[in-house]
Formats: structure tokens, sequence, C-alpha cells
């Protein structure tokens, strides 16, 4: 055991472990606590998993949250598994606005104010984190959310919220457990209710959004990118080759790189996957082999 480095150890054995066990692990000592929650770990975790076989699907039902095994893309009915939320609420007011490395960023839907609670179902921990702005302006159809673990491995929250034709950002902090206001594109008017935001995926150290409108003609579908090191947004642009309205833009991370399923209506409906490479939108290899 003396021959085998910390690099061996964490990433070559450790990951491979499923996310019960890696957690009882943290107890071992605070070294391992550190290691096994640092970026570079979690990455490697989440990849190793991500290329199983086996996969999770967790659905709300109206009474139940209930979580299937997909294997080798068949749905296993048959090793079905309800699974308890943190709360007593029915599934059906809850709704799922984020994703990340196993975490399920929810908002509570309540008749007085709304909740937003981090969860992890897997080890069956959570995290409220909603103050008095998220309460009162939360959205249904016009709020997002994004997440990511920054370079001091703090896990940060991005919600973006779009209430009276303005857009608000504010990340949150898991270390601070507290919300501050950013900067977001002046003069654009995403803000407005004709637009429809996407859930953010998180890519290259950078979250990416759909912003879509279809309710004046010709339609549009603007991408917003959010940078977590210099916390800015931009705005990419597809390229014309792909701009068939009215379409709808999918994104996805296949092998950790930025991805869209681009589908439209025209005389027959056609999906496309495009990767997203050198600053440009290519047609992914994976459609020639269909």
């Amino acid at each position: 055991m003396e021959r085998i480095g910390d690099d061996m150890m964490f990433e070559e054995i450790l990951s491979r472990l499923p996310a019960k066990v890696v957690c009882q692990f943290k107890c071992v000592c605070k070294q391992w606590c550190y290691e096994l929650s640092t970026p570079k770990f979690v990455l490697i975790h989440t990849r190793r998993l991500s290329n199983l076989l086996q996969k999770k699907l967790l659905s709300l039902n109206e009474h139940t949250i209930v979580v299937d095994d997909i294997v080798s893309g068949n749905l296993e009915v048959d090793t079905r598994k309800i699974v308890t939320f943190p709360y007593d609420v029915q599934p059906s007011r809850l709704i799922i606005i984020g994703l990340f490395n196993g975490l399920i960023l929810l908002c509570i839907r309540r008749t007085d104010a709304n909740e937003l609670v981090l969860w992890n179902p897997t080890i069956r921990r959570f995290k409220l984190i909603s103050d008095d702005y998220f309460s009162r302006y939360f959205g249904r159809h016009d709020d997002t959310c994004g997440m990511y673990v920054d370079e001091h491995n703090d896990l940060k929250v991005l919600h973006i919220n779009c209430f009276a034709g303005a857009v608000t950002a504010r990340v949150y902090s898991r270390h601070n457990d507290s919300w501050r206001k950013l900067s977001f594109l002046k003069g654009c008017l995403f803000g407005s209710s004709f637009y429809s935001w996407s859930h953010g995926i998180y890519s290259g150290k950078t979250i990416y959004f759909t912003v879509s409108n279809y309710w004046i003609p010709p339609g549009e579908c603007n991408i917003v990118a959010f940078d977590v090191i210099s916390e800015s947004f931009s705005i990419l642009r597809f390229p014309e080759r792909i701009q068939v309205n009215p379409c709808q833009v999918h994104f996805l991370t296949i092998s950790d790189r930025l991805h869209g399923i681009v589908v439209r209506y025209s005389d027959e409906l056609t999906a496309e996957l495009v990767k997203y490479e050198h600053d440009d939108w290519i047609t992914d290899e994976y459609n020639s082999r269909q």
C-alpha cells in the first residue's frame, strides 16, 4: 500500500466506486474528504459513471418519485424503486430546474412562497438555498438555472429570472451560503415574455442556454453563454446553414463536449446532432452512422 501514490488511489481506484461508497470513504480522514471532493475527482468519477451501461431515470409522478434502471438503453421496470423527498410535499408540486453531477435543483411550488432546494437523491442529502427574492419572483416558465464548481471547489448555482421584461442574474455560493447579483447583457430583450429559456448545460467552464422566440415570425434561436471564470455573459449565434425556422435546439454533453439536437419542421420532422468545436457548429459523426 505504501507504493500506491495518491493519484493511483483516488483517480484509478476510488473513482470507480458507487457514489454512496465514495461518501462513506470521506469519513476516513480530512485528507480523503478533501481529495474526494475536488472538482478533478468529481469530473473523473462522473465520467466513469457516465460510461456505465446502466443508467438511472428519476421520474416525478403525481404522488411518488421513482427511480428506474436503464440497461443498454432498455427500461428495467422490475428494479423500480420509490425515493422519498426530504420535505413533506407532493411530487406534483416539484419542478426540476437544474442538474449537475448527480445534484438536482428543484423548486417547491407553494401557495404562499416558492422554495429552492439542492438535492442529492443518491445519498439523501439536501440544502434549502432560496431567499426572499426567489420566493417572491420565481416563475415556472420564466426562470432557469445552471450549476458548476469553481476553482476553489465551491459549488455555485446560477439563477436567471425574467420578470417585467428584465433579466436578473444571480449566483449562489455553497461555501458562503449566500446570493449575489451579476451584471447581465445590456440592451437585449431576453426578459420579454416572448422568449423561452432552456435549462443551463455545463461544458468547458461555460454554461449554455438556448433563448428562443417562436411568437414573432420568422422566429429566432439564440445562445447565451456564461463564463464561470469571469462570471460574464455573451451571445453566440448559430451559423446560417442551420437557421431553419421554426426549429428547436436541445443542448446535451457527449464526452464532455457541448452538442445540440436541432429539430426542424418542414415537409417532414427531422433531427440533426451538431457539435460545438473551435467556435463553430459542425455536424457530428454520429449522424453519418445512423
